[in-house]
């Protein structure tokens, strides 16, 4: 009896460049629409005069102006963006292009995120521990694309942050992020799938195209994420109050919890408030989302063919 070694298959460490090669192409391109959906959400109603602090204390120069220097401070306002296209071009005219790429580090840091590549409730499960994994990182993007501001200011509202919330305020946003990634993941592997299978049938093909992985990603992509959006909305807002809570008033307990933040949203600014940022979402999503599961595919079919070409054929002979 004879067996063909399978040489059809990619190493680990080639799935793992195929996965991340997809996301580095991803984080670079969708970055600046991130940063757009993050300040089009973060746009909250402003506070009065007098609303920021009783004294100023150098953690909220983002948000207060001291007056002085006499210790009085009031609200500074921020720029207002009316949509996607006035948002680009007031954040260039204003902070300099590089703004749009604002929190790309801790962006790249978070890649392996996305290597998670099982449908339905694999890809959910193991979306929990990712998310739950990264949420750090996740807290510091968000803070760094929600307003220009350097690292240093940003260590010190974390170090402010940690020492009246305790450590868990690094995860602050974690319970709306998980209901925005885990229903994402599921929705989107096994919608993935499913257009892959169906698009290979309607072209009479046994092996998904390019524009097949391409179109399927696409779509799949952009379903989850309009069904999401008011989570992504609330992690935004939960995150982006790191630091700010003082200025508002607020107690980390009675601003925790995702249906209380989802209600403060909807006083503020009605039920599309929930909404906030749809398009750039949208549009950052869906070619993002078809972006990465394309190059994955190109890339392991790349490396499959290599394997073929460089890998001889073993033969196993076991004579009975």
């Amino acid at each position: 009896m004879s067996a063909q070694a399978n040489v059809d298959s990619i190493t680990p460490v080639q799935q793992m460049l195929s996965s991340c090669s997809g996301a580095l192409i991803t984080s670079l391109f969708v970055t600046p629409l991130d940063v757009i959906k993050i300040r089009l959400q973060a746009q909250t109603s402003p506070l009065s005069k007098g609303k920021c602090f009783v004294y100023c204390n150098g953690l909220m120069d983002h948000l207060c102006v001291c007056e002085n220097g006499n210790g009085k401070a009031w609200y500074k306002p921020q720029g207002h963006f009316n949509g996607t296209l006035d948002a680009f071009v007031k954040i260039i005219r204003m902070e300099g292009i590089k703004s749009l790429w604002s929190g790309l580090p801790p962006t790249l840091l978070r890649m392996g995120e996305k290597a998670d590549l099982a449908p339905l409730f694999a890809g959910a499960s193991a979306r929990v521990g990712a998310a739950t994994l990264i949420s750090p990182l996740e807290l510091i993007r968000t803070k760094l694309q929600s307003e220009r501001q350097s690292y240093r200011q940003l260590i010190t509202v974390i170090r402010s942050a940690v020492h009246t919330e305790g450590w868990l305020a690094l995860w602050r946003g974690l319970g709306p992020t998980l209901l925005r990634d885990v229903p994402f993941s599921a929705m989107y592997w096994y919608n993935y799938e499913k257009g892959k299978a169906w698009l290979c049938r309607y072209n009479k093909t046994t092996e998904p195209t390019f524009s097949i992985t391409f179109l399927s990603g696409a779509v799949s992509g952009s379903i989850a994420s309009i069904v999401t959006l008011p989570f992504d909305v609330v992690k935004t807002r939960r995150q982006v109050e790191l630091g700010e809570l003082q200025a508002r008033k607020l107690t980390p307990q009675t601003s925790s919890s995702t249906y209380k933040v989802m209600k403060r949203i909807v006083a503020e600014r009605g039920f599309q408030g929930l909404f906030a940022g749809f398009l750039p979402r949208l549009i950052k999503v869906a070619p993002a989302c078809a972006i990465m599961i394309s190059t994955y595919e190109f890339a392991k079919t790349f490396f499959r063919k290599q394997n073929q070409t460089t890998r001889p054929v073993l033969k196993i002979h076991n004579n009975t």
